[in-house]
């Protein structure tokens, strides 16, 4: 959907001389070009107006002085830094175009009729005036002469089977009458010159020949390879004319035919035979084609047409259609016809027109996308694409049409030049149309009224004497128009404005209202100037950034736009080699299109992605970077696309962005970025239905509409819930919902936005929207939202199955009245579809209640001869046991235990095998008192299954609570606890020989009081029972005084307080310990950038080579104490100082080797000896979380290469010597190391 843009003209007149241009070419190197007419050949540069080289060819005797002579061929050799020219004479003529010097290397008597280099320019075909074809090497060596007719199709000629032949072929209406029809070819026009025409193709293996046939007088073609060899010869083609040229690319071989009710561009194929066409927009004999000229990149098929009015008419195709993209119109004058039309060779897009009268015309175009710049809803997103006297709009805010298709055509009386669109907010939608005649076509959303220009004085001078003589038009307001046509010398040109004014007989007229100035663009091709249109008298001005340096690019660029960068105005620029600019700095050099909408960039890149960039977030250099990157994972900024898409447009204040394929199809795409920044735009300015609608199309997790912003969704669920609108719509949403965070995974916040803290933190994000929707909705009409209520409860991360079951049940007890409510059917089918009906029959069952049960088995598949006397039998039992059995069933099997406890003396046998089976010793021995035998049973069998276990100590101590002495004892001595075996014998008691023996291998040295002040329990607890033997019956008394004194008051509190402690200075040492790494390994990339970093690198290691040195030799005369307690010194915790990593460390190592020493173990036994559990159980799990926290930070605090070091510096296992040792052992290598280095 692109057009041909007029970026520049170059019109120079100062070559004149006698005759006419015969013959045109263009030198690749210096661009100048060389004109052969009847007398002379002429090398000329258009840019200055200067003639470069010169030499007659009658003074040679090469053309006759009288002027009748004819140049045939003009070909520039650039290796040979000469021109050749071939002329109806007969002569071959070789001018240097160093000394002007002529030189004839041949020539054939019977004249020749053309010449045509090969694109390699290693051979050259001559077409004589005896129908043969001479075909010579660079150095006019003859290969081969043959004659252009030939009898034999060529060595392409098809082969038929019989089956294929046109007799054999369906022919339609026209009947089998049609097979014996033969194709009846009339002879040439008039007007045909008869001259052979020659072309080759692009890689020169192949070349054309178009002659006139002997017998039937009509133009056939034939192909003809690099030896000279015929290959194929094309069908009959009726009213085939001259006109003849191949497609650099090598496929189609492009000619004219004229047909009784039209005229036609035909394409052959190599093999000679018809490969499609297109209408020309004329009448038969309205014109004539002169010629067909390919560009150097197959992209544009010139027209040359001779008629009434001369023109150049420019195609194009795509999606298998022509457009017509320009028409050139050289007037009625015959002396300023063209005389020799040719492309640039170098560049594709440059066409040179030489007229009659020796004025030369350089057009260079551009492609461009005319779209409408509208930045609001209002704006339809339109796109015109020039097609002949049509313009054919497509609004892809309402339709994406493909091409040529279009959402409604545009018909002009001419063919249209220029498209351009009003440049008003809300009024995008008008456009501007000029065309080839100099006529502005104006186009409102009511209606058209047509301007013309012709009869203005200092426009109708402009228009008459060249085509295109404005360009660059601007439609700025409802009467003015700004444009661009060329100045009074070759290289100037001068800015117009249009205004409107009134005039009874031509209605709306546009005049020159002031020639501002002419800007030289010589040799400041790229300089930007400013032109100021709201100031009193329009003026020109240098265009200069907020520096106040001036706007320019390094090289020419054929699309510009204005942006905004990061607030800064910004100019962007793409050149025809894919290099994309901002001012003078190169962004990328593989861009193949780019647009700008609102803060937007969007391009598209040769290695097939589609980037887009918010410009407001980027600095110039941050966009550098950002094109040069590849794109991480889950980078919303990159979207691959397919092979050579380009932008068409983007659609304002949306997500769409409308790209087209090589072959000419459209593709619509949602860019990541662009449509989380619009969702970002709606969630913020509450407008959830867009963003959701949005969201559900193109499937994006609608998590995101919570993750956004939790705090301003849970302040708005009510508007959330009435915007949606929808019963369908909140269960999607609640059925979507996820703990993960959207914004950190799958769609991440732009760097500047900030981090969005949960409102409701130690929740769960699930439940808490689930909660809160559920509650609005119960408050605003629970009837209307009882789905998404059920949804709620079942979507939470702990599913409320019976909480939404009892509701359904109370919905079918009470069935609401209000209307549009549903009924407990429709609520308990919607349930079975959130949930698996099995699941849901077991939670049912769970309630308890059988009316439940039932509602729900009735709506499954389960047959009802299984779970009705299931039902039945449950109903006939005790509540307690029949809950017992529910459980049991459902295998819960702790609540089984809880029901059963409840049943009586009768169930406690099956009570005690449940606890066995399901191994629920610790539950068991909750439900009962510890002074009933059920308890006495149950720690029996608890006891038993730790000695299973293989853990007979703790066995022990439960047969010991519960007065079991005798087992007690044995599981004691079994687990070799000596200490509460000597204290278990004592209390049974023993016999004397036996105790006697048992205590032969005690100690009973030590201190009943030490040992309680080193809270060694189970000794003292020996040596009090070993004291009082022959008092026994005081041991309960001073037991309890024991335990009341020392492990009640004392040490559980000392303990705990002392864990809080230790576990918050490690939590303090170990934040810091991290700050004071980050902060160093800044430093050390901080002077890795610094230029000077290898003289400051050399000059620490020798400063720290001898000030280790100075202070090892000092050390070492001192004593072993003295020493360590000079290391540790330098261990310092002080915040700065140069060892504090080392001191944290240090630090961290003792904190978790106190804690490792502490006796919670003998303290945690004795407590669950005498029956605080409770105590016990806060002790243990403060003890726990502390070791988790140690255990957890050692990975962080000690990395693996340090753990893994011969001689690890710190840890848990080490001491303040052991940390010294190793530090002096790794210096002493780092010091000789860079005392080698440095020598």
């Amino acid at each position: 959907m692109r057009n041909l843009k007029l970026l520049k003209s170059l019109r120079s007149s100062e070559l004149q001389g006698p005759g006419s241009p015969q013959c045109f070419a263009v030198r690749a190197d210096t661009g100048s070009l060389l004109v052969a007419s009847h007398y002379s050949i002429t090398e000329y540069d258009p840019r200055t107006g200067q003639v470069v080289t010169e030499a007659s060819l009658t003074a040679e005797g090469f053309l006759p002085e009288d002027g009748s002579g004819v140049v045939v061929g003009l070909q520039d050799l650039a290796e040979l830094e000469s021109a050749c020219l071939a002329t109806a004479g007969g002569d071959v003529v070789l001018f240097n175009l160093n000394t002007c010097q002529l030189e004839c290397f041949g020539s054939v008597d019977s004249g020749l009729t053309s010449m045509s280099w090969s694109p390699d320019e290693e051979l050259v075909v001559l077409t004589t005036g005896q129908e043969t074809i001479i075909m010579m090497t660079k150095d006019f060596e003859p290969i081969t002469e043959v004659g252009i007719h030939q009898d034999d199709f060529g060595e392409g000629k098809f082969i038929t089977v019989g089956w294929g032949k046109k007799e054999t072929q369906f022919h339609g209406s026209e009947g089998k009458q049609a097979a014996q029809r033969k194709v009846q070819v009339s002879p040439a026009a008039v007007w045909d010159d008869r001259r052979p025409r020659v072309t080759w193709r692009g890689d020169g293996q192949l070349f054309a020949v178009s002659a006139i046939c002997l017998q039937t007088g009509a133009r056939k073609v034939r192909v003809w390879n690099r030896e000279g060899v015929l290959q194929a010869t094309s069908e009959p083609i009726n009213g085939l004319e001259q006109a003849l040229c191949w497609k650099p690319s090598g496929s189609l071989i492009a000619s004219t035919q004229r047909h009784p009710n039209k005229h036609s561009v035909v394409f052959m194929e190599k093999n000679g035979l018809l490969h499609g066409d297109f209408t020309l927009p004329f009448s038969k004999d309205q014109s004539k084609v002169k010629d067909l000229l390919w560009n150097s990149d197959s992209t544009i098929l010139a027209v040359w047409l001779e008629d009434i009015l001369q023109k150049d008419c420019l195609w194009m195709v795509g999606n298998y259609h022509w457009y017509l993209k320009q028409s050139l119109d050289f007037g009625r004058d015959s002396q300023k016809a063209p005389a020799c039309v040719c492309w640039d060779p170098e560049r594709p897009l440059r066409l040179h027109v030489m007229t009659r009268s020796w004025t030369s015309i350089t057009y260079d175009w551009g492609y461009t996308t005319e779209r409408s710049p509208g930045l609001d809803a209002a704006d339809n997103a339109n796109v015109a694409v020039i097609d002949g006297d049509k313009i054919l709009v497509t609004t892809f805010r309402q339709c994406v049409v493909p091409p040529p298709m279009c959402s409604f055509e545009l018909q002009l009386a001419s063919p249209v030049n220029q498209v351009t669109f009003l440049c008003q907010p809300q009024r995008t939608n008008q456009l501007a149309a000029l065309t080839s005649d100099g006529q502005i076509s104006v186009y409102s959303q009511g209606g058209l009224y047509n301007v013309s220009l012709k009869l203005l004085e200092g426009i109708v001078t402009v228009l008459q004497e060249e085509p295109l003589a404005l360009r660059q038009l601007l439609w700025l307001e409802d009467e003015l128009f700004v444009g661009v046509s060329c100045g009074l010398l070759p290289t100037s040109s001068t800015i117009l404005m249009l205004r409107s004014s009134q005039d009874e007989k031509y209605g709306v007229k546009y005049s020159v209202k002031n020639h501002v100035k002419s800007i030289t663009l010589q040799k400041k091709i790229c300089y930007f100037l400013h032109f100021c249109v709201d100031c009193p008298k329009p003026s020109v001005e240098d265009w200069r950034d907020s520096s106040g340096c001036s706007i320019n690019f390094p090289v020419p660029c054929v699309q510009t736009a204005l942006c905004s960068i990061s607030g800064e105005e910004c100019l962007l620029g793409l050149t025809d080699r894919s290099h994309l600019y901002a001012g003078d700095t190169e962004l990328a050099s593989n861009i193949s299109s780019f647009a700008v909408c609102n803060d937007f960039l969007l391009i598209t890149t040769h290695s097939h992605t589609c980037r887009c960039l918010q410009l407001s977030m980027l600095s110039v250099k941050g966009l550098q970077a950002a094109l040069a990157s590849d794109g991480g994972q889950n980078d919303e900024t990159l979207r691959r696309v397919e092979r050579g898409s380009r932008i068409v447009t983007v659609v304002p204040q949306d997500t769409r962005v409308i790209l087209q394929m090589p072959r000419g199809n459209l593709e619509t795409v949602h860019h990541r970025a662009l449509l989380l920044a619009q969702l970002r735009k709606w969630l913020d300015s509450l407008r959830f239905r867009d963003a959701f609608e949005c969201m559900r199309k193109l499937r994006i997790n609608l998590n995101f509409i919570y993750d956004h912003n939790p705090k301003i969704f849970l302040e708005n669920i009510e508007t959330v819930i009435t915007q949606l609108n929808s019963i369908n719509h909140i269960n999607l949403f609640l059925t979507e919902l996820k703990e993960e965070d959207t914004t950190s995974s799958m769609y991440p916040r732009p760097e500047s936005s900030p981090v969005q803290i949960q409102p409701v933190p130690g929740q769960k994000k699930v439940d808490v929207v689930c909660d809160a929707l559920r509650s609005t909705m119960e408050s605003m009409d629970p009837n209307r939202f009882f789905l998404p209520i059920l949804t709620a409860h079942v979507k939470k991360t702990v599913p409320e199955l019976e909480i939404a079951l009892q509701k359904v049940h109370e919905l079918r007890v009470n069935p609401p009245e209000a209307p549009g409510a549903v009924s407990a059917e429709e609520a308990l089918k919607y349930l079975l579809f959130l949930v698996n009906v099995n699941d849901l029959y077991d939670h049912s069952l769970g309630t308890y209640d059988f009316d439940l049960v039932l509602m729900v088995a009735e709506k499954s598949q389960k047959d009802p001869k299984e779970y009705l006397p299931f039902l039945n039998m449950l109903k006939s039992l005790e509540p307690n046991y029949q809950r017992y059995t529910i459980d049991k069933h459902l295998k819960r099997y702790r609540k089984a235990l809880h029901h059963l406890s409840k049943c009586g003396e009768e169930h406690f046998l099956e009570a005690l095998q449940l606890v066995k089976e399901q191994k629920l010793y610790s539950e068991a021995l909750r439900l009962y008192t510890t002074d009933s035998p059920h308890y006495k049973a149950l720690s029996c069998a608890y006891a038993q299954h730790l000695v299973e276990q293989q853990q007979a100590e703790q066995a022990g101590l439960l047969l010991w609570r519960c007065r079991e002495p005798a087992g007690a004892l044995q599981a004691f001595a079994s687990s070799s606890s000596w200490r509460n075996a000597i204290c278990v014998a004592q209390q049974i008691p023993l016999p004397p020989d036996q105790l006697a023996l048992l205590a032969r291998d005690l100690d009973c040295e030590e201190a009943i009081l030490a040992l309680i002040t080193g809270a060694v329990w189970e000794e003292a607890l020996r040596l009090v029972s070993k004291s009082i033997f022959l008092f026994f019956y005081c041991y309960s008394f001073i037991v309890d005084i024991f335990i009341f004194l020392n492990v009640k008051s004392l040490n559980i509190n000392t303990q705990t307080a002392f864990l809080e402690a230790q576990v918050a200075t490690f939590t303090r040492h170990r934040a810091r310990l991290a700050v004071v790494r980050e902060q160093k390994e800044k430093a050390r990339l901080d002077m890795l950038d610094c230029p000077d970093a290898e003289l400051y690198s050399e000059a620490s290691s020798v400063m720290t080579g001898s000030k280790y040195s100075h202070s090892n030799s000092r050390i070492s005369s001192r004593s072993s104490k003295n020493r360590r307690k000079a290391e540790r010194k330098k261990l310092s915790l002080k915040e700065g100082s140069p060892m504090e990593d080392r001191a944290l460390m240090y630090a961290l190592g003792e904190i978790i080797t106190t804690v490792d020493k502490m006796r919670v173990h003998n303290l945690l036994k004795a407590l669950v000896l005498f029956q605080f559990d409770k105590q016990a159980e806060k002790l243990q799990l403060a003890y726990e979380e502390a070791l988790q926290t140690m255990e957890a930070a050692v990975p962080e605090v000690w990395p693996e290469g340090l753990q893994n070091s011969q001689a690890p510096l710190t840890g848990p296992n080490t001491t303040a010597n052991s940390i010294m040792a190793s530090f002096q052992q790794q210096q002493r290598p780092a010091a000789s190391q860079q005392g080698q280095l440095n020598v």
